[in-house]
């Protein structure tokens, strides 16, 4: 089965309230139109109900059904800024978080915290900076997971692998690198790819000795001692070591990763960023995201140059990461 028709057969008729707090964008309201005709999200659209059905109309599209909330005449108001000055601990007032509040990016973050929806998505209009540090600041990470990180599914054909981190952490510590091997193979289930976990690096199993290989493999050792026993997590691997049967033997004979991944971590943002691209330019693979993993409720940030399909795509993988997180 298609990757996408597979995961919109686990979210069907289940009525997972994603919100849009770009309520006034056309590609977000098409993307949202079909969502609710094809019975996979219930979204909510964040603005003003006329001028998004006025700017709805001009674009073609029928909102009737779509429910639609105003951040500037919103009921429960006084109950989010309690919330809100309650969840940042003293770093905002009330007469401040009554000003935070009217960014649509934090009123939607909070109706995520507050259980009113079950994701956010968010983004073709605002920066990521203006999607996360929301996301960061009121759900937080899970319980032990100390940073969020960004996922690329990488599809070709029948082909799938998860790209991590390509968007988050700029150059992430040990103990960072081993939260994301473990949370990049809970994506790669997700989507139903295999979580065999390399660990990327110049080096293999120690051919060569350099700060960077050397942290590659500490976090490897962390993510082995902490990571569930159905995912296997290997390296440092090269890249063809980690990806060639015949170079995985060769090059790490005893490794149950090395040939086999599907999941590729890389030490840095840079390689992270970098990989996914020439794999997307020269290698002919849909990058699919970034999704935001370690997150304690699914918020997911689009790119600005994002169309409608990727918002109906990243839509449905977020309402995936709701049920999942139930």
């Amino acid at each position: 089965m298609d990757m996408f028709e597979s995961l919109k057969a686990k979210i069907q008729d289940k009525k997972v309230r994603i919100v849009f707090p770009e309520g006034a964008e056309e590609r977000i309201q098409g993307a949202v139109v079909r969502l609710k005709q094809d019975g996979l999200v219930e979204p909510v659209l964040l603005g003003n109900p006329d001028d998004l059905q006025a700017k709805a109309k001009g674009f073609g599209f029928d909102l009737s059904g779509i429910e639609i909330v105003d951040p500037n005449n919103y009921d429960a108001f006084d109950e989010m800024v309690d919330a809100f000055v309650e969840r940042r601990r003293g770093k905002a007032t009330e007469e401040q978080a009554r000003e935070i509040l009217k960014d649509e990016n934090y009123f939607g973050t909070m109706l995520v915290y507050q259980d009113k929806v079950d994701g956010l998505v968010s983004g073709a209009v605002h920066s990521t900076g203006d999607t996360v540090r929301p996301a960061l600041q009121i759900v937080k990470t899970k319980e032990g997971v100390r940073s969020t990180s960004g996922a690329f599914i990488m599809v070709r054909d029948d082909e799938r692998y998860v790209f991590a981190d390509c968007a988050i952490n700029i150059d992430p510590d040990k103990n960072a690198l081993a939260e994301i091997a473990i949370e990049s193979a809970k994506t790669a289930e997700l989507f139903d790819i295999e979580p065999n976990v390399a660990m990327l690096s110049f080096s293999t199993k120690g051919s060569a000795s350099a700060p960077q290989q050397e942290k590659v493999a500490e976090a490897v050792a962390i993510a082995q001692e902490k990571a569930p026993e159905r995912f296997n997590i290997d390296g440092e691997l090269q890249f063809d070591a980690a990806f060639v049967e015949s170079v995985g033997k060769q090059k790490a004979p005893d490794s149950k990763v090395a040939g086999q991944a599907k999941v590729f971590v890389f030490p840095e943002i840079q390689s992270g960023n970098i990989g996914y691209k020439i794999a997307q330019r020269l290698g002919g693979f849909e990058a699919i995201g970034p999704i935001l993993q370690g997150m304690a409720k699914p918020i997911s940030d689009l790119s600005r140059g994002c169309n409608e399909e990727d918002v109906y795509k990243i839509s449905i993988i977020t309402a995936n990461q709701a049920l999942l997180d139930d």
